[in-house]
């Protein structure tokens, strides 16, 4: 079995837009979204499993899993819909 991952070619659409709010609060943290992944590679479900500890993080990674484009996950070479624990991190330099 392959589990979905997000494909380097679609690395563009994965990156999350930082909330301007949080970025002059200073909030960082690390967010893991559950993203569920269809046969077709799109996102069809996305949903906090660890939350950074900043409503506004957690949603603006959950709304960039929404987004993305993944590579689908496959059991015995036939793409299959899956879920897959995405980390999204955001940090101030």
């Amino acid at each position: 079995m392959q589990l979905p991952s997000a494909d380097a070619q679609y690395a563009q659409s994965c990156k999350p837009n930082y909330p301007a709010m949080s970025k002059r609060l200073g909030e960082q943290g690390k967010v893991i979204v559950k993203v569920v992944v269809g046969a077709d590679g799109l996102p069809k479900q996305a949903d906090i499993r660890k939350s950074s500890g900043f409503d506004r993080l957690d949603e603006a990674a959950r709304e960039t899993m929404l987004r993305c484009r993944f590579s689908p996950g496959k059991v015995g070479g036939v793409a299959q819909t899956m879920s897959y624990d995405a980390p999204v991190n955001f940090v101030l330099n």
